[in-house]
């Protein structure tokens, strides 16, 4: 019977083992399935992140190739539309508006008493709780009162901020609105602020893509019925260095994939030619011709020189564009670079290397003026050197000469 009683205990034992054993590979084996789990998780993490930093990239880069055409579609800029209404925000009172609860008698009322209620004592009781409960109703009616002749006041006073308000709004806006009318007499009749006020105004209402700069110098020349537009272009930078970028399961990285280096010239050098279509376009689109005949683009960007290591501000661009050939331009199916070309412009062969080209009207920052052709050839040492001019610069020249002298000229298109 010993021997027997030790051998079910042996294998209770050995079942209980068994058992331990079981829920062990078990338990190792739902650990080795979360472990997974979660590192599956995690890759998948990385992947949709190396996506998400892909997709923001490709954005980027496609709202700079669309720097033009996003433009095309936009209605004009009129001296209407920069009217403005009053700003003031619409009256809100907020809890002035909301009346006080008055005080209800039924919740400060006591309970008449009922039966043998009324009995011993009990009418006595009610009499006094009931002069109690009319002072406490009255207290509470005089309250409500006061607090209700200090809301309406205090609403009243509001009420009268904001119609002042209102009242500085509209005034402040009936003035805007009436320089906006002087200025479009005055840009009717050719006045230079007028003209140059206008357009600025319009270059201000031009959504560029973030990231690039937004900064211009405008003049207008009455005499020849241009505007010249000093505009900062911008930096090489803006152009994303890096194509997309890829999750490395060895590393456990996300990792950027840099864009090629011929890619990145490409795309500059489109970008900076659609700044200056798009601007060639917005003020052409606004302003009639017999105000604007002629518009001078000069694109310059704010860099450091790396042989001295100052600031410097090279031209990248300069194109002088008449009204007459630019409306031919099917600009939504044009090529930046050839459009250029075709409008005689000068254009840096490396404009990702900074390699600046000579506007057709030079812009004196400092004293606000511009120097062009024909006021070079008034000072021999500043006249230009012919050798040296390429062929259309030449013809520009030539153009500015004949016109100086009250001839009739035009630019012929390239050949």
């Amino acid at each position: 019977m010993a021997q027997r009683g030790r051998s079910d205990w042996e294998r209770q034992i050995a079942a209980q083992q068994r058992e331990a054993e079981r829920q062990a590979r078990d338990a190792m084996r739902r650990a080795k399935e979360q472990e997974k789990a979660q590192q599956a998780a995690h890759i998948a993490r990385q992947q949709r992140l190396a996506e998400t930093k892909t997709a923001a990239v490709a954005e980027e880069v496609r709202g700079l190739d669309q720097v033009l055409l996003a433009a095309l579609n936009r209605p004009p800029t009129t001296f209407e539309n920069l009217k403005v209404g009053p700003s003031a925000p619409p009256f809100q009172p907020g809890n002035l508006a909301v009346p006080h609860p008055a005080p209800n008698w039924e919740q400060h009322a006591p309970a008449e008493p009922l039966g043998v209620g009324r009995w011993f004592g009990g009418m006595s009781r009610y009499r006094r709780d009931l002069e109690a409960a009319q002072a406490r109703f009255a207290a509470a009616t005089a309250a409500f009162q006061q607090a209700e002749a200090a809301r309406i006041q205090a609403l009243a006073a509001a009420q009268t901020t904001h119609d002042r308000e209102v009242q500085t709004a509209r005034a402040r806006a009936a003035n805007y609105n009436q320089d906006v009318d002087a200025r479009r007499a005055g840009f009717a009749g050719g006045e230079p602020a007028a003209v140059e006020w206008f357009v600025d105004q319009l270059l201000r209402r031009s959504a560029y893509p973030k990231g690039l700069p937004s900064k211009w110098q405008v003049a207008y020349r009455p005499e020849n019925r241009d505007v010249v537009v000093e505009f900062e272009l911008p930096a090489q930078q803006v152009v994303p260095a890096t194509r997309e970028y890829r999750y490395v399961k060895t590393r456990d990285a996300v990792d950027p994939i840099a864009r090629p280096a011929g890619e990145i010239r490409q795309r500059y050098a489109r970008l900076i030619a659609c700044v200056a279509l798009r601007t060639l376009h917005e003020i052409f689109r606004s302003t009639p011709n017999d105000v604007v005949e002629a518009v001078v683009f000069n694109g310059r960007v704010t860099t450091i020189d790396r042989a001295t290591g100052k600031q410097a501000r090279p031209h990248l661009i300069s194109v002088q564009a008449e009204r007459s050939a630019f409306d031919e331009l099917v600009l939504a199916e044009v090529e930046p670079a050839a459009c250029l070309k075709y409008l005689n412009a000068l254009v840096s062969p490396n404009p990702f290397d900074l390699e600046a080209v000579e506007p057709f009207i030079a812009f004196d920052l400092k004293r606000f003026r511009f120097v062009d052709g024909t006021e070079e050839l008034a000072d021999l040492d500043s006249r230009p050197n012919l050798l040296k001019l390429s062929p259309t610069e030449f013809e520009h020249l030539v153009k500015d000469l004949f016109v100086a002298m009250g001839a009739e000229a035009w630019r012929t298109v390239p050949s």
